[in-house]
């Protein structure tokens, strides 16, 4: 096969860019909708988290849980991490 295109190498299609900033949270300024209809992982030191509320890949950190601790409007309390921050798409 002739084709120098490889599914590794190949540019996704409908997917926007993965900005420097993203939050899960809908009524945080940081929220994109539209990447979230795709699968993203969240590298954080050379592992993948699950568990990532928020990063910034620009400040190299991001939020995660701290356990089932609540904040007094009902959200997770988040503690902030700081390491070698990479998104991707699945």
């Amino acid at each position: 096969m002739n084709d120098n295109t490889s599914p590794a190498t190949a540019s996704p299609d409908n997917r926007p860019a993965l900005p420097d900033r993203l939050s899960i949270d809908p009524r945080s300024p940081h929220h994109v909708a539209a990447v979230f209809e795709h699968d993203i992982g969240i590298m954080f030191n050379g592992k993948e988290r699950f568990d990532v509320s928020e990063y910034c890949i620009s400040g190299g950190w991001i939020k995660v849980p701290s356990g089932k601790t609540l904040d007094r409007k009902g959200q997770p309390l988040l503690i902030q991490l700081k390491g070698q921050v990479e998104a991707f798409y699945k």
